[in-house]
């Protein structure tokens, strides 16, 4: 058996593995977190290095023992349920996460964060931060990647550069919310018909519950990037209710908030580029994976949620 802080030693912000699992028992053995499957009558064990895992998603045909659950709430892993595919989490439109238990998260970032919370207009101003920062990640990522770059995702191309200037001239003067979801919704459909373009993939129309491949495999995307969304919160102790932009009764609202950081630079464009490739789900999600490795998603999320909870201090002023 690992000791416990062993299992710990590695920062949620970086670890490299999200799993998803289908048709399999997980289970633990031998002080290790295992998964066994059946190919060809005969039983195989893959084992799951969860020291170095943020976050475990069972799909369909799954089972997790008492025992494998406990030792991934030790190493500090999140577990949640899903359909098949990834998507979508189990409830639905509900954020669904087996949260490990431990009374020594750090309490100053919730503090910090609930300072400004309650102040409708410093929650605006929060969201529109986050909102900038997205579009400067975007910026940042599609600016450097060759692999884009050669699928035509030109971060110098005038109609990029339109888009990005007017919405970024737009966030600051928005006056409530829904205006705000407003324009980040108009900027999403804008991305959507350029990576349709780019992608040969004309007429394409964004719709949840259509199995067509791009719109599956955004689906497929955009859980994975709540997932590093949910660990980002719960390993801050920032309770996912706390919402900024989305709909503040919603339970996992601010999940959504801390995922749209990163969906649109790292999940938009390869959905459409795998599409057109006739990828496989798997596939895709390994692309996915293999973005939020290389661009360290997971990084840029911790320390914009730390930067949105320290942006105020106790007497309302910013922080210098």
């Amino acid at each position: 058996m690992e000791n416990l802080t062993d299992l710990k030693a590695i920062l949620h912000s970086k670890r490299a593995n999200i799993y998803y699992l289908e048709k399999c028992r997980v289970m633990q053995k031998d002080g290790r977190i295992l998964y066994l499957s059946e190919a060809k009558k005969e039983y195989q064990y893959w084992n799951i290095p969860i020291a170095n895992t943020t976050c475990l998603l069972l799909g369909t045909g799954t089972s997790i023992t008492h025992a494998a659950m406990r030792m991934l709430a030790q190493a500090g892993v999140l577990v949640g349920f899903s359909g098949s595919g990834a998507t979508p989490l189990l409830m639905a439109t509900e954020i669904e996460w087996m949260t490990p238990q431990s009374e020594y998260r750090p309490t100053e970032y919730v503090q910090g964060w609930m300072q400004f919370w309650f102040d409708e207009s410093k929650r605006l101003e929060t969201a529109k931060r986050l909102q900038i920062s997205r579009i400067e990640f975007i910026k940042k990522v599609w600016g450097k990647d060759r692999n884009l770059q050669f699928e035509g995702f030109d971060i110098e191309d005038t109609e990029l550069q339109t888009m990005f200037t007017k919405a970024l001239e737009e966030i600051p003067t928005a006056y409530n919310v829904g205006k705000l979801l407003q324009l980040e919704a108009d900027l999403t459909k804008k991305l959507y018909k350029y990576a349709a373009k780019k992608t040969d993939q004309i007429g394409f129309v964004r719709e949840h519950s259509n199995a067509e491949e791009a719109n599956a495999f955004l689906n497929h995307g955009n859980y994975l990037a709540y997932g590093l969304g949910a660990t980002t919160l719960w390993v801050l102790g920032i309770p996912h209710g706390f919402a900024v932009m989305h709909g503040k009764t919603r339970r996992g609202a601010l999940v959504f908030d801390v995922a749209d950081l990163i969906k649109d630079a790292l999940v938009l464009p390869w959905a459409f580029i795998c599409a057109k490739e006739k990828m496989s789900e798997k596939e895709f999600r390994s692309q996915c994976l293999q973005n939020f490795v290389n661009h360290k998603a997971l990084d840029f999320m911790f320390n914009q949620i730390k930067e949105a909870s320290r942006h105020y201090s106790k007497d309302g002023n910013t922080l210098s």
